[in-house]
């Protein structure tokens, strides 16, 4: 997880740099801001830790319920914090919608990667177990 937030952090302040959009007056701010305002970084590096964490704590469950709860509560921390920048006047509300769109779609490509080295993995297994010599 750790290399998945770093490298939301590189995809926050390069789409930053590249954009460079002025932050909302200092007038309406209720927080110190230092850097440019698209996309929201507190949203997006958010939406990537908890759906991730969210779904690591899925995984170890049965229930669908509980599944749907965990994951559920995931996506609604996720919204409380890019809801917050907004309610703060650190973020216009398309910085904050341009964050959770960016860190799900880095959530889902950190997902899928885990999938296919998982797959990659019992793919492997199967084969080095069908040429291991019969003991």
């Amino acid at each position: 997880m750790r290399l998945g937030l770093i490298g939301a952090v590189g995809l926050s302040e390069g789409l930053k740099s590249v954009f460079e959009r002025e932050r909302p007056p200092v007038a309406y701010q209720a927080v110190e801001t230092l850097n440019a305002s698209f996309p929201s970084g507190h949203a997006l590096l958010a939406t990537v830790f908890y759906l991730s964490l969210g779904t690591l704590v899925a995984q170890g469950l049965t229930r669908r319920r509980e599944k749907a709860w965990v994951l559920g509560a995931a996506g609604l921390l996720a919204l409380t914090v890019g809801l917050t920048r907004v309610y703060l006047g650190a973020h216009w509300l398309s910085d904050v919608l341009a964050g959770w769109c960016v860190g799900a779609a880095w959530a889902m490509s950190l997902w899928l990667a885990a999938w296919a080295l998982e797959r990659y993995g019992r793919h492997r297994e199967a084969r080095l177990a069908r040429q291991a010599p019969p003991a």
